[in-house]
This record gives structure tokens, C-alpha cells and sequence, in this order.
């Protein structure tokens, strides 16, 4: 794999996050294998490759690929919009997280305990969202730069669902990371898109 393709991957999830909140946003509903790839990245300290932090495999990403494509293209038609928004946004979250070693470490210690209660609870329950929620709202949503999400009000005041919302958010945080320190740049958004469209194409037929 080359290694614009283990960014590609890393950047694919960060579209994977926005567009499942997304989602959540609009219709309510999301699938678990997902929301479980996107959950277990947060957990991954060590892996040996960018896939290895996804579940070995980019078949749960294959959304975010999609989301992220027709960023690329700018294709009116296909453009998901509030997807590409949360995105950036996200991107733009983690330059500021980067700055702050006070609150990349209590993220470290919260995510000791969350990784306990995953072998307790499991990775889709309820208790660990709500925790993986619950770090995000008190770390990364008390910058003054706050990610604002749209939908359906039914949906989005559903306590699960702003739960699963702000646990997504993080893992697109995670996500970002990744992609920084593979080398990601959003200057390659405007002047690579090209190339990575090339790049991408068979992450999406693969």
C-alpha cells in the first residue's frame, strides 16, 4: 500500500465519522458494524499498519470514501455537503487538540477506562458511547471552534443519539490525527485533489 493510500485511509474515516453523524442527524439510524469500526479506532495504540486501526479491513470506511470522492470532484449533484462541512471542521478541531498536551493526556487516561469498560460492556453498548461522548463533550466541544450539527430535532434530542453523535466526532478526531501524522496536509485537498482521486479509486473498488 502506498502511502498516500494509508493516508487516503485515515482521511476516508474522518468522512466515515462525518457522514454517520450525519446520519444519526437526519434519519435516526445507523448500522452497528460502523459505528463498532469507528468506536474500536479509539482503542488501537499501536498498530502495525492504518488498516489495523480500522478492523483490518476498509470495508465499514466505504462511505466516508464515497463522501470524501465527491468532495474531490465537486460535483454539485453528488456533493454531500453538511458530510464535507463536519469534515473540515473536524480537521480543523484536531490543529487546535494538537496544541494542547494537557488535554491529549487526560484523552489517554479516559480512553484507559473506556478500553475497561469495552471488555466489560462491549463496543457498541450504550455505557461506552455515552462515555466516549461524554470525553468528547469535556474536552474537545469546550474550545471556542465548536462543530454545530444539523438535522432533524426528533433525532438529535434523543439522548442516545447526541451520544453516538459526540462519540462519532471523536473518532473522526482520531481519525485526523492519523492523517497528520502520515503526512496529510489539507493544502493536498486544493492543489492534489487529482491525484488523489487516482489514489482513491481503487481503495473504493478494492
Amino acid at each position: 500500500m502506498t502511502p498516500i493510500q494509508e493516508q487516503l485511509i485515515a482521511l476516508g474515516a474522518v468522512f466515515e465519522a462525518a457522514f454517520l453523524v450525519d446520519k444519526i442527524a437526519k434519519s435516526g439510524q445507523i448500522s452497528e458494524a460502523p459505528l463498532g469500526c469507528m468506536l474500536g479506532s479509539l482503542l488501537v495504540r499501536d498498530p502495525q499498519n492504518t488498516l489495523e486501526v480500522y478492523g483490518g479491513d476498509d470495508l465499514n470506511l466505504r462511505d466516508g470514501y464515497r463522501a470524501l470522492v465527491s468532495a474531490l470532484e465537486r460535483d454539485p449533484s453528488t456533493l454531500q455537503r453538511d458530510s464535507l462541512r463536519y469534515a473540515l471542521a473536524l480537521l480543523g478541531l484536531e490543529r487546535k487538540l494538537a496544541k494542547r498536551d494537557d488535554m491529549l493526556q487526560i484523552m489517554g487516561s479516559r480512553l484507559d477506562q473506556i478500553q475497561q469498560q469495552v471488555q466489560h460492556f462491549g463496543l457498541v453498548h450504550d455505557n461506552v458511547i455515552a462515555a466516549c461522548g461524554g470525553l468528547y463533550q469535556d474536552t474537545l466541544s469546550t474550545f471556542s471552534q465548536r462543530i454545530q450539527v444539523q438535522g432533524d430535532m426528533r433525532h438529535l434530542q434523543q439522548p442516545s443519539n447526541a451520544a453516538k453523535i459526540r462519540a462519532l466526532l471523536l473518532t473522526g478526531i482520531r481519525a485526523a490525527r492519523l492523517w497528520r501524522q502520515l503526512g496529510g496536509h489539507r493544502w493536498q485537498l486544493v492543489f492534489s485533489r487529482g491525484k488523489l482521486l487516482n489514489e482513491l479509486r481503487p481503495l473504493l473498488r478494492g
